[in-house]
């Protein structure tokens, strides 16, 4: 359906304004997270837990994205995706309980995962080629200067009205988007009579289920205890039956073959990394300046404004450099700012609010760099056809990288503090968020190096 530059813009600028909220809740937590936690009478293991679970079923239900988009017109799925975010965060703004919480974000996460996954094919479908990247370079507002603003903004508003204000906000802002769905939105996606296939859906989430929280849980218990190893060996079952099943299925409910093109292999594997150094370093932060420096929330998050503010800025234009120079130049500076701002916070346990402030600015201007080129430069290599798959698939494992990442740093700073102290415990994830980097700048290299990438 050719759509004209007014109507496409408007159903650009209402996704905009719904994944910008719905991304904020991705990392908004973690500055309001000690406050959550002395509120709910839980610990930073369980607490990590409502950041965790919003990325894992975030994950889970983007890639059943391209089912639903098959089977449902685009106006009315987007609609019905925002009627369950904005129920969840009902539910979350308003709950005294830990376990309503939870359910909250579980139907967040259900209408943010969608949300993303339905934008993102509809940016690609109604723009050409040769407009895209710079469309989703501003769409990586979203998911890239989001999740960073987020814990920023969190703070003063956990300092001066409370966590539940958090949600009460993003809500006042989804139900702008939603109404602006009613008469901007149009049915621009094909839709062809497909079955859900549950078998499949049922062992993918076995398998994300199983490494999480077998991740999660080595906070709390010895890696050879039976809390550990049993999620553990469930997930590695579940997710290598989940993969038999898709590459032996005519039809099958992800496309995993797309994997097999080089340079959409390499930006999944890139995304993964970066998220899960970004959603980990995030909610680190947040606890070491608040819980090892006993700083304020709203300290906690002006120490990320910087960063925040670089990202905001440098997400537009990296799509734009994008369009011009390609990939290469772009994936090295960015992987090369990920790597120092890690070793920098291995050496900055005493560190005052404006060094790791600093720090945490050189890591969002290579967040902003790589964020959505990323996206664009994977999906560039697959045909039209994939589109959906594609963009469910990077957008899936990206996110549930980041949910593995904080819950994995998380543990490792319990268990290092249980002998060391906090702050020794924060030196060694960072240490971790280092190699993470490295292997980002190793692919980066890689990449360079190849001529037909």
């Amino acid at each position: 359906m050719e759509l004209s530059n007014r109507k496409k813009n408007g159903m650009f600028f209402t996704i905009l304004v719904a994944c910008i909220a719905g991304s904020m809740l991705s990392t908004a937590l973690t500055t309001a997270l000690p406050q959550m936690m002395q509120d709910f009478a839980i610990d930073s293991s369980t607490g990590q837990w409502m950041t965790s679970i919003f990325s894992l079923v975030m994950g889970i239900a983007t890639l059943a994205a391209p089912f639903l988009m098959k089977r449902i017109a685009t106006k009315r799925l987007y609609i019905i995706t925002m009627i369950v975010f904005i129920i969840g965060l009902l539910l979350s703004g308003m709950t005294s309980s830990f376990s309503v919480m939870m359910v909250g974000r579980i139907l967040q996460a259900i209408g943010n995962g969608v949300m993303t996954a339905l934008g993102q094919v509809i940016i690609l479908t109604v723009y050409p080629p040769e407009r895209r990247g710079s469309v989703m370079g501003v769409y990586g507002l979203s998911i890239g200067a989001s999740p960073v603003i987020a814990p920023t903004l969190a703070g003063i508003v956990v300092d001066l009205w409370g966590w539940r204000m958090i949600f009460l906000a993003v809500l006042a802002v989804v139900s702008v988007s939603l109404g602006m769905a009613f008469f901007l939105f149009e049915d621009v996606l094909e839709n062809a009579d497909e079955k859900l296939d549950v078998l499949s859906l049922a062992l993918c989430s076995v398998g994300v289920c199983g490494l999480l929280l077998g991740a999660g849980n080595i906070g709390n218990y010895s890696f050879f205890s039976v809390s550990v190893l049993l999620p553990l060996v469930m997930g590695i079952v579940g997710t290598a039956a989940f993969a038999y099943r898709q590459l032996h299925m005519e039809t099958p409910f992800m496309e995993l073959r797309i994997l097999g093109v080089s340079r959409y292999r390499l930006a999944v594997l890139a995304s993964m990394l970066l998220y899960a150094v970004v959603i980990a370093s995030s909610l680190l932060l947040s606890l070491y300046i608040q819980n090892v420096r006993g700083y304020s929330a709203t300290v906690s998050g002006l120490t990320t404004l910087p960063g925040a503010l670089a990202t905001a800025l440098v997400s537009p234009v990296s799509g734009k450099i994008y369009d011009k120079i390609g990939i290469k130049k772009l994936f090295l500076s960015g992987a090369c700012m990920l790597v120092v701002s890690s070793l920098g916070m291995c050496f900055s346990s005493n560190a005052m609010p404006v060094v790791v402030g600093g720090l945490n600015l050189i890591r969002c201007i290579g967040v902003g760099c790589l964020m959505m080129p990323f996206v664009t430069w994977g999906m560039s290599g697959l045909n039209v056809k994939n589109t959906s798959h594609g963009t469910a698939l990077i957008t899936s494992l990206r996110t549930v990288a980041g949910a593995f990442g904080s819950a994995v740093f998380v543990a490792v700073v319990n268990v290092v503090a249980d002998g060391a102290g906090q702050a020794a415990g924060m030196r060694a994830a960072f240490a971790g968020l280092t190699i993470f980097g490295a292997a980002e700048l190793v692919l980066a290299i890689y990449v360079v190096a190849r001529k037909d990438l």
